[in-house]
């Protein structure tokens, strides 16, 4: 299938063709920028929501609470599951997500897992292009649920409007979080299973640690839920619509995607210039040897790398 046969069928909204589309993304695939060119102007449209923390907190199972909710106000969602990829088939790892297959049969939800495989750039890349996708293809919501608290995952966050961060009750990773710079792009923090001993005084750190914080036009709330149980599903709902009125009336909004979108450009563009410098590189015969041989230094192989490439 070419890619605008396939950008008219996304656009329709039919769910093979997403699939086929992500899976274009993940392979870098050679077409992928007509497809990218073909949906572009119908993208811009959805809401995203990144969801994001620790193996183990209950982020699947949030994410079941958040379709189901979304579903009771006839909101069409799309999740995309950002997994691990594995090291034998490419694959994602976890695979669609079994928490979150009650939802298989209704066709307003659309769920998806994804690694990174081929693509260029890796998840910095792959993750705002196959949001575009499920965005072209109609969807409302836009659910980006990520595993771990890396500084992969705050990539991903990046990518998305409003980012939750979730918790447990006792949380042991609170500095390696700090460090990886989940309390920065927080936009508001979920302390689940918080039918557990110790939730408040989970609840009480998060705040704590905002107060030292910096003065942000947009305090991120700290909610306590329980997926299991459905408790607090609601309040988030509620705190998450807050923080899309709360962008949409400062302006925030339009600024945070453009500026993604640039820097999207951006990488877009050093990652081919790497890969074109790699292949002067290799064209330039004795330079490693001149390197090696101290002929040369750094700077100076850089810069003659800098002449080839721009002609000057």
């Amino acid at each position: 299938m070419d890619a605008e046969a396939l950008a008219q069928k996304v656009r329709a909204g039919d769910a093979r063709a997403v699939a086929c589309a992500i899976s274009w993304v993940e392979d870098g695939a050679g077409a992928l920028p007509a497809l990218s060119a073909a949906l572009y102007p119908e993208t811009g449209r959805a809401y995203t929501i990144g969801l994001t923390g620790a193996p183990g907190v209950g982020k699947s199972s949030l994410t079941a609470r958040v379709i189901e909710t979304a579903r009771g106000r006839d909101i069409t969602v799309a999740v995309l599951a950002i997994d691990p990829t594995s090291p034998f088939t490419g694959g994602a790892l976890l695979g669609d997500r079994l928490r979150m297959q009650t939802h298989a049969t209704d066709p307003g939800v659309f769920i998806r897992s994804m690694a990174t495989r081929g693509h260029l750039g890796g998840l910095a890349l792959a993750t705002p292009e196959a949001i575009r996708i499920l965005d072209a293809s109609g969807r409302d919501l836009v659910v980006v649920e990520t595993v771990g608290v890396g500084q992969v995952e705050v990539e991903v966050a990046k990518a998305t409007d409003t980012t939750l961060v979730v918790v447990n009750p006792g949380w042991g990773d609170s500095v390696q979080a700090a460090k990886a710079g989940i309390l920065e792009v927080a936009d508001v923090f979920v302390v689940n299973k918080a039918d557990w001993g110790g939730a408040d005084a989970a609840v009480r750190d998060l705040e704590v640690m905002l107060g030292m914080g910096p003065k942000r036009g947009w305090t991120p709330p700290v909610v306590p839920t329980s997926a299991l149980e459905g408790n607090g599903i609601e309040e988030l709902w509620a705190a998450a619509e807050s923080h899309r009125e709360y962008l949409s009336a400062s302006g925030d909004l339009e600024r945070r995607r453009s500026a993604r979108l640039l820097a999207e450009v951006e990488e877009m563009a050093s990652q081919r210039l790497k890969r074109s410098a790699a292949d002067v590189a290799g064209e330039l015969h004795g330079l490693a040897e001149d390197l090696a041989a101290r002929r040369v230094d750094p700077y100076e192989a850089a810069a003659l790398l800098e002449a080839r490439l721009t002609g000057r």
